[in-house]
């Protein structure tokens, strides 16, 4: 219950900090724009892009290299679209998609497959970061429905070089309790390791966009005088 409390705190408080900011910064009277005098330009009328990833990738993994790991992903932002408790009006990251995993170990000759929704993207350049949580799982691992997991990705842009993907249980997430024995980390939103897997197969695409706008603060009403 700690560990949640305080980032959802920090988060909040940095959030009003921002939307303050951003309301002193609006209440100066703007200079008045120059009037057109034709047509709107296609920068002027065009709908911005969003943040996006997706791929189907086939990974080498250090620690594994007989396997065959898979994911199959695909995230779009969607900005404050997630409300929770602490920031009523979701958070800048917010997102939606899918991603599916495949693991296929030859010594046991067995596949165990998850899935689950995106709820957070956040890209920078040709890198990203985002989270699932898991929503179905074959039975060796339904324990895990429910909980959130972190990816990360880059995007060489070039044939010759190939792309990378990181998946937070495949290096350490880590974690220690009370009594400082290690834990499984818990992972939060848009929390991901850095892109430690070369891509084998397949490929992945990394569409970035700049962090959006604070949304604007509800503008209040002065008490009137009683009569």
């Amino acid at each position: 219950m700690h560990t949640t409390a305080r980032p959802i705190a920090a988060l909040t408080a940095a959030t009003a900090l921002l939307l303050g900011l951003t309301a002193c910064a609006g209440s100066r009277t703007p200079e008045p724009a120059p009037a057109s005098a034709g047509t709107p330009t296609a920068a002027a009328t065009a709908t911005p892009a969003t943040a996006a990833v997706s791929g189907r990738v086939r990974l080498s993994y250090a620690y594994s290299p007989d396997d065959d790991i898979r994911f199959e992903f695909e995230a779009e932002a969607a900005p404050f679209s997630r409300p929770m408790e602490g920031a009523p009006q979701g958070l800048p990251t917010d997102a939606r998609g899918t991603v599916k995993v495949s693991h296929y170990t030859p010594a046991l000759n067995r596949t165990v497959r998850s899935e689950g929704t995106v709820d957070c993207l956040v890209t920078g350049d040709r890198t990203a970061t985002f989270t699932m949580l898991i929503t179905r799982a074959d039975p060796e691992m339904t324990d895990t429905v429910g909980q959130r997991r972190g990816f990360s990705v880059y995007d060489s842009g070039s044939p010759g070089v190939p792309d990378r993907f990181g998946f937070g249980w495949g290096v350490a997430n880590v974690d220690t309790d009370a009594s400082g024995k290690p834990v499984e980390g818990r992972t939060g939103t848009c929390m991901g390791p850095a892109p430690f897997a070369p891509v084998i197969e397949g490929g992945l695409t990394v569409r970035h966009t700049e962090l959006p706008p604070l949304p604007s603060t509800p503008a209040t009403t002065a008490p009137q005088p009683s009569r």
